[in-house]
């Protein structure tokens, strides 16, 4: 039985790992434990030892969750409480989503040396695998489990055994049917040909092999004017008899078939499920759109309250939240900046329990994880509440650790107020914070003019904090001068004053101002966003650092829609579709109807519908257990997919569910939305496993923008709350996108209507379940 991916079996690294190593944990100064960590033989996932014994399921991480892997004293707690230790031994693993870091000390650099290299291996090598290779790989680490005496045969108890751990309730009756098919030997065990055979059996895909057929015809196999003619259903419009010849010599799997410029049911799979056979548009996941306009034409990802890693009350502080933000493509990130001891500012959410970090450490992480993933300018957002002899220290760091990294002058001597364009500013910082007025106190300082009324201010002045407001007031003349391009200026009014506001003024407004602007002003809010920046933030009272909805402050042109990053749900799901096109490079150009100064535009009166979206939900496969630690708790599923746009737009249908199949269920149900603006549209697919007296129970989802959603047969690659893949689970849809002007016989022609057969509110997948 297959263990670990394929070459990397007899890899020395690899091995080493499976036989395990004992490392040092670090927490803390006092904190440091020796525990076992070892790979396990699928090759996917390492096992480690925990002090107190817990589910198996606590006792594991999956290589596919590793965000990064880092070398030496790289991470916040190997270079706070590593200090003993020599670089060479210690490795940090920095996962996807809320999981922390795990800071590991290795009793040789030869060892650590040999976790690094084996991960780096076995992360590449899961990046490589195609999605059929991922599911083979999935369905036999899961028959390896099953085997419960590892003689590499499988009884009909431990297939039923299999069975369950892969979220399928099968028939008895049905279960033992196939097992006995299978078992050509006739002695009550599958092994080798046999188990293939029943896997085969297991994860065919009725519904792809009637669409295959629908178009091989009788000889069972697709030409390449076959597939070309299935690729212009689908609505690849520009597809040729050349591109059909090229994806047949690169998913088909049978080399004589491949000779001949045939393609195979099998290679058909292997298209379907790959990047070009998904719904989103592979041309859209590099950076496609144009660079070279202002600033204020693009949607910006934006952070609130970015240091913390948990609640705003009593959450820790970490430079390690800047560095999973930036992982993400966020490109602005917030900094609130208090009084610390010894002269240096620290970075806190004032007047809690959260804990504090050097602004100076902040700056050294926004220099060497800034642009790991995106080489578009990052934007701090200063939140300011030091006195002018910290803000002189502020402003030192900035420069000594940023050095020409930090925008410090304008870089258009013609037009120095004009925003400049995301291209012109590559690998640059800018700093967002208040600006200078021309006059000056009696002593020298200067008064700034208060931001927005900004609650997180009004807030604290609520606490009493009457010196650091006094503080805050005044702005020291080195912080002032690095506020080049973002000026913090409060939003006084829409109405167009006799001198124009420079395009270098930004303004902070909590969720609830810009509601209502948005309610009261929805067009001079829009032609505003046209031309100057504006930062939403979350309202304080959000004591758990829960987030808004960012998709109603998009609708009116706002760029910078901060978002708390440490917080899943929905609302950064949301964060994540809109920002998941473009090379993920953090910066979303605006639909032209928010980016032109005289637009008509108003999100809250739209105009009658457009376009027609039209989702024909299949089927689903493999998708991921629930309750690991119950054998018999197997999922019913349902699909919801939502629409997130103008407030006209926004609607949400489902399907039935499907009674206790997570493996492959089967809906073959229809969903239609009409969409007035499409453009803003976001499309979320959503799983959730059904319960008839509580909540569903969140299962996976993927969102992304309308304009990047693919006509026709298309999977949807599942992920976790945290974001992270839940590969090999994936939807099957069949998607058709109308616009008015082809609505009819011609728009008719590029949506044909799938065939298929449809399921009941039971499904009527495959393999029929037990009731």
């Amino acid at each position: 039985m297959r263990k670990v991916p394929q070459g990397l079996s007899e890899d020395e690294d690899v091995r080493a790992m499976l036989r395990g190593s004992r490392f040092c944990k670090i927490r803390s100064p006092t904190w440091q434990k020796e525990r076992l960590y070892r790979l396990q033989e699928d090759g996917l996932s390492v096992w480690f030892q925990r002090r107190i014994p817990r589910a198996p399921s606590q006792h594991i991480f999956f290589v596919q969750h590793i965000e990064a892997i880092r070398e030496g004293h790289q991470s916040e707690g190997l270079r706070h409480f590593g200090g003993a230790f020599e670089p060479a031994r210690c490795l940090t693993i920095a996962f996807k989503g809320r999981r922390k870091n795990l800071d590991l000390v290795a009793p040789t650099a030869e060892e650590a040396q040999r976790w690094v290299r084996g991960l780096a291996k076995l992360r590449a090598r899961l990046d490589a695998m195609s999605q059929r290779e991922r599911l083979d790989h999935w369905i036999h680490s899961y028959l390896h489990r099953a085997d419960s005496n590892q003689d590499s045969k499988m009884s009909f108890k431990e297939i039923k055994n299999l069975l369950r751990m892969v979220n399928l309730d099968m028939n008895d009756m049905y279960a033992y049917g196939l097992f006995k098919e299978c078992d050509r030997s006739k002695n009550e065990r599958l092994e080798g040909p046999e188990i293939e055979e029943f896997l085969r059996r297991l994860l065919k895909r009725p519904e792809l092999e009637e669409i295959f057929h629908r178009y091989s015809g009788e000889d069972r196999v697709l030409s390449a004017s076959e597939l070309l003619e299935f690729l212009e259903d689908q609505g690849e419009h520009k597809a040729t008899l050349a591109h059909a010849q090229q994806l047949i010599h690169t998913y088909e799997l049978n080399e004589t078939a491949k000779q001949h410029e045939l393609m195979t049911l099998d290679g058909f799979m292997m298209y379907l499920l790959s990047p070009e056979g998904a719904a989103l548009d592979l041309a859209h996941t590099r950076v496609f759109q144009d660079m070279d306009q202002p600033l204020a034409h693009y949607f910006i990802s934006s952070s609130h309250n970015t240091y913390l890693t948990d609640s705003q009350i009593g959450g820790p502080s970490s430079t390690e939240a800047y560095v999973r933000a930036f992982a993400q493509g966020c490109r602005c990130v917030e900094l609130d900046c208090w009084e610390g001891p010894g002269g240096e500012p620290v970075i806190y959410h004032g007047h809690t329990l959260t804990s504090k970090i050097l602004f100076r450490d902040v700056i050294q992480a926004v220099r060497e994880h800034a642009f790991t993933v995106s080489p578009y300018p990052v934007i701090l957002s200063l939140e300011n509440h030091c006195g002018l002899e910290q803000q002189a220290a502020m402003a030192r760091h900035l420069h000594t650790i940023l050095g020409d990294m930090l925008v410090t002058q304008t870089l258009d001597s013609q037009n120095p107020e004009e925003l400049p364009s995301p291209e012109r500013l590559k690998g640059r910082v800018l700093v967002k914070g208040k600006k200078l007025p021309d006059t000056r106190s009696e002593n020298g300082c200067i008064l700034s003019e208060r931001e927005e009324e900004d609650e997180e201010e009004d807030e604290e002045e609520e606490l009493g904090a009457v010196e650091q407001r006094r503080r805050a007031k005044q702005i020291s003349p080195e912080l002032s001068a690095l506020a080049v391009y973002c000026c913090a200026t409060r939003l006084r009014t829409l109405r167009p004053p006799p001198v124009p506001p420079q395009p270098c003024q930004v303004s902070s407004l909590s969720e609830r101002k810009a509601k209502k602007l948005i309610r009261e002003a929805g067009n001079s809010f829009v032609r505003h966003n046209a031309r100057h920046l504006t930062r939403v933030y979350p309202l304080g009272l959000r004591m758990n650092s829960a987030n808004y909805s960012p998709q109603e402050m998009w609708n009116s042109g706002c760029q910078l829609v901060a978002l708390n990053f440490q917080t899943p749900g929905y609302e950064m799901d949301l964060n994540a579709g809109r920002f998941l096109v473009n090379g993920q490079c953090g910066y979303i150009l605006k639909p032209v109807r928010l980016r032109s100064p005289n637009t008509t535009f108003d999100p809250e009166c739209p105009g009658p519908p457009r376009t027609t979206l039209t989702i024909q939900v299949l089927t689903a496969q493999q998708l991921p257990k629930l309750n690991t630690e119950k054998p018999n708790s197997i999922v019913d599923p349902l699909v919801r997919i939502e629409i997130h746009g103008v407030p006209a737009d926004c609607a949400r249908k489902k399907t039935n569910y499907v009674l206790n199949n997570g493996f492959n269920p089967r809906w073959g149900q229809t969903l239609e939305f009409q969409l007035r603006v499409p453009e803003l549209a976001l499309v979320r697919f959503v799983v959730e496993d059904y319960d008839a007296t509580s909540p569903n129970d969140f299962v996976g989802q993927f969102t992304l923008p309308l304009s990047s959603l693919k006509q026709g047969y298309r999977h949807i690659h599942l992920l976790s709350k945290d974001g992270a893949s839940l590969s090999p689970a994936t939807l099957f849809v069949h998607i058709c996108i109308r616009s008015r002007a082809t609505l009819g016989s011609a728009g008719a022609s590029l949506c044909p209507t799938p065939a298929l057969r449809s399921g009941g509110r039971d499904g009527g997948p495959a393999p029929p379940s037990s009731r």
